[in-house]
């Protein structure tokens, strides 16, 4: 029986960890080390989504700005509400599989996602385009 409980406990804890980054971050520019925006990271049917829920202000940016430079289905949409990470999926110790658009260039790359050891508010986010990558770090909304 204890045996029987260590094995859901330890199924419960893979799982807590596999959804930690569900939740709201704030994006920090990798070159200018300044908060762009919030996005808000939620799974769906097993997968990982996220979508911008707020643009921090910036001097010279339109009122209601849209992904002119996008290429797909997000071309022209608002950023506000703008899905910008799709379908990323667990392999046990980071969440990858999937994509990330850059709204300001229109660029897509395919991403993986893991928390910083032993700081649960620290997101590293990684987007590759063939061997080259940059990463970001997200911090958690408290």
């Amino acid at each position: 029986m204890k045996q029987f409980i260590f094995i859901i406990a330890l199924f419960a804890s893979l799982n807590s960890f596999s959804q930690s980054c569900v939740g709201k971050w704030i994006t920090i520019d990798d070159e200018t080390n300044k908060k762009k925006s919030i996005v808000e990271l939620y799974k769906v049917d097993g997968k990982l989504y996220g979508k911008i829920i707020y643009l921090f202000p910036r001097e010279g940016r339109e009122d209601d700005p849209k992904c002119k430079k996008c290429t797909d289905d997000r071309k022209d949409q608002p950023l506000v509400g703008l899905q910008i990470v799709r379908s990323l999926k667990w392999d046990g110790e980071e969440w990858e599989g999937g994509t990330i658009v850059d709204p300001e260039i229109g660029k897509i790359y395919t991403v993986k996602m893991w928390l910083v050891e032993g700081n649960a508010n620290l997101l590293n986010v990684r987007g590759y385009i063939g061997p080259l990558y940059r990463t970001q770090k997200w911090v958690r909304v408290e």
